[in-house]
């Protein structure tokens, strides 16, 4: 287990200081790694029934279990976030007219109101995302600020993805609430549509994680807005799609 954790922390910091593999090496990686892991189970069976009963050792499905994870994390770590757009229930967005240049000003803006509002196990970093896995192997990929809530353990498969982009001379922010399928949720969602359930206290958790991620969002956009001479009080604030914050 320490073993194991030492490996994960060398990846995270190598990461850390830049190092990265091209994309379609990393997905190669990835999938090599989950099928060198499994295959690993019956090449480790076959070698132990040899042991057994010829007297040979063959470490073959040892060194499988070992390397399928490494290889596996040393892809997942370089491979983008992908995000559906099927896997998106709740979105915001607006348009600053002559904010080119100032995408920087709105991550770190929002960023810097979060932990402002000392909301409870919140958790930021930034991601290269790409919409699909074609797309992210081609090395098409915007960066968002991710922001996940630690607090509340229904709510692990909730995210927000906050994006700032210029678009011509404008500026185009906006963030989007996403609720990531599990296994079993995706086998259902074929039959029918899948709605997550949670009780009062999980979606008044869920309301004031997303509100404050919005009104973070909110300040930032007004903060830069008020620099350009413009007026912050026309911005529609209502977000579009399943809780509706504003």
């Amino acid at each position: 287990m320490v073993r194991g954790e030492g490996l994960r922390k060398g990846v995270d910091a190598v990461s850390a200081r830049g190092f990265r593999i091209p994309k379609l090496l990393a997905w190669t990686f990835l999938i090599l790694g989950i099928l060198l892991f499994f295959s690993s189970f019956p090449v480790l069976y076959f070698d132990m029934f040899l042991w057994q009963y010829f007297g040979k050792f063959n470490p073959r499905g040892i060194l499988m279990i070992i390397f399928g994870p490494v290889m596996a994390y040393v892809g997942y770590k370089n491979v983008g976030f992908i995000l559906r757009r099927e896997e998106v229930i709740d979105r915001w967005s607006i348009l600053i007219e002559n904010g080119r240049g100032r995408a920087e000003d709105i991550f770190r803006e929002t960023e810097g109101f979060i932990v402002e509002s000392r909301a409870p196990k919140i958790e930021m970093e930034r991601k290269e995302v790409s919409p699909t896995v074609l797309k992210d192997i081609m090395g098409v990929k915007r960066e968002f600020l991710l922001v996940r809530n630690r607090e509340n353990p229904k709510l692990d498969r909730y995210q927000i993805f906050v994006n700032a982009r210029d678009y011509g001379n404008n500026l185009d922010v906006s963030w989007y609430l996403t609720y990531k399928l599990g296994l079993l949720e995706a086998i259902f969602a074929l039959f029918r549509t899948y709605v997550p359930k949670l009780d009062l206290f999980d979606e008044q958790d869920l309301r004031a994680y997303v509100t404050n991620t919005h009104h973070a969002t909110l300040k930032a956009v007004e903060k830069l807005m008020l620099s350009l001479n413009q007026d912050p009080s026309k911005i529609d604030r209502r977000s579009k799609g399943f809780l509706g914050v504003s």
